[in-house]
């Protein structure tokens, strides 16, 4: 095996990226303090083409040089926007008919490995503050809450961690539907 070089990843050109046909997924960064961690959420929703990312509460938002440094340019491809509160989002996105699903550990969470895409959604993804996690009242007004299984001592991922499991997760399910 030979490692490929960037010239032979055959990358999407921002312009191309822009008209491309998106993911189904919208993803909700519900008061992220890291901003490396936001970078990081734009870097992952760039690999996966995902239709918006909606910045909320104390989250930071672009420019700012740290979320450059993770988000390696995928601020100027990833449509994004800020909304102060997220539960007026998540009101607005349900009335679109958008399945909302926060990411936390709650009781009748379903695990991500059980979860099941229905084909004619679209789905927002939530995820909460790096200490706090989703809020208690952004989970009760979620349609769903998917929990990461997970088999050690912590209990927690990293929250740009997270992000990549379940997109990665909810891509590969939507993918055998196409």
């Amino acid at each position: 095996m030979r490692k490929l070089k960037n010239n032979e990843l055959e990358r999407l050109s921002i312009d191309e990226f822009k008209s491309a046909q998106k993911t189904p997924i919208i993803i909700i960064l519900d008061n992220i303090r890291s901003l490396n961690n936001i970078g990081s959420v734009f870097r992952t929703s760039d690999a996966f083409l995902i239709e918006k990312i909606y910045l909320c509460g104390i989250t930071a938002k672009p420019p700012h040089k740290d979320i450059h440094k993770t988000a390696l340019g995928s601020t100027d491809t990833v449509d994004w926007q800020y909304i102060e509160n997220t539960i007026d989002l998540i009101e607005k996105l349900k009335a679109d008919n958008i399945k909302i699903c926060a990411i936390e550990q709650a009781e009748n969470a379903i695990m991500l490995n059980n979860f099941k895409i229905e084909t004619d959604k679209k789905y927002a993804l939530v995820f909460g503050n790096e200490v706090k996690g989703v809020s208690q009242e952004v989970v009760s007004a979620s349609d769903a809450v998917i929990e990461i299984p997970q088999y050690g001592t912590k209990h927690s991922l990293n929250i740009s961690v997270s992000c990549g499991v379940v997109v990665w997760d909810v891509f590969s399910k939507l993918q055998r539907f196409k």
